[in-house]
């Protein structure tokens, strides 16, 4: 269950560790002798080359790799290594920044599994993007809450309601949502949640208080 990340700068060296602390094995690629060394001496295995080329991208694995993050701060390297990754069966999930207009964000989502901003979750946001799935225990704040996002999908229980009328009992709380493409915020009284909007979530990570939340928001 490999996941090549293609970039080794600030997203990409904290999507590694992270998934390296969760216990994937990770491979990155980057074509900077620097940041290269800075992988190696992390302890992961490097490939160094252009990730956008798909002889380097082999020699990574790519072939049997389960996901690959296009995770530099060129997009066009970035696309590249995602559709190569992708007519090999991987998960992609590809940075952008958040400035670019709303038609090449949708050019680019179209053909890739996750476009990732990050300016908004970081490499947090990048880790639950490459495992994928709707509903992502991103982080522990305490040895009893857990940091969690919500991705809405069509059909849930929640779509139409008002955030603040959304209540988790004692075991969560929505503390920001964000609608598609737009920063996460402290939602306003009257905030109706649509399919494809994103909910941040503190939760009690005792007495099965994940798989509540994930009921009362999901249905599942």
């Amino acid at each position: 269950m490999t996941f090549i990340i293609v970039g080794y700068g600030r997203v990409g060296a904290r999507t590694a560790r992270i998934l390296h602390e969760e216990g994937y094995p990770v491979v990155v690629v980057d074509n900077n002798p620097d940041k290269a060394d800075r992988a190696r001496e992390a302890g992961f295995e490097v490939v160094e080359g252009d990730g956008s080329n798909e002889s380097v991208l082999k020699r990574a694995g790519v072939e049997n790799a389960v996901a690959l993050g296009g995770l530099t701060g060129d997009p066009n390297v970035n696309f590249a290594a995602c559709m190569i990754g992708k007519d090999h069966g991987c998960r992609v999930a590809m940075r952008i920044s958040e400035d670019y207009r709303e038609e090449i964000y949708d050019r680019y989502e179209e053909d890739v599994d996750e476009v990732i901003y990050p300016e908004r979750l970081g490499a947090a946001g990048a880790k639950t993007a490459l495992l994928g799935g709707s509903f992502n225990a991103i982080g522990e704040l305490t040895e009893q809450l857990r940091l969690t996002t919500v991705t809405v999908p069509e059909g849930a229980p929640v779509v139409g309601r008002k955030v603040n009328d959304i209540d988790l009992g004692d075991f969560g709380r929505i503390y920001a949502h964000g609608r598609k493409r737009e920063a996460m915020t402290i939602p306003l009284p009257g905030t109706v949640v649509e399919a494809g909007d994103q909910l941040a979530l503190v939760v009690d990570d005792e007495d099965d208080g994940l798989e509540r939340t994930r009921a009362t928001l999901l249905g599942e």
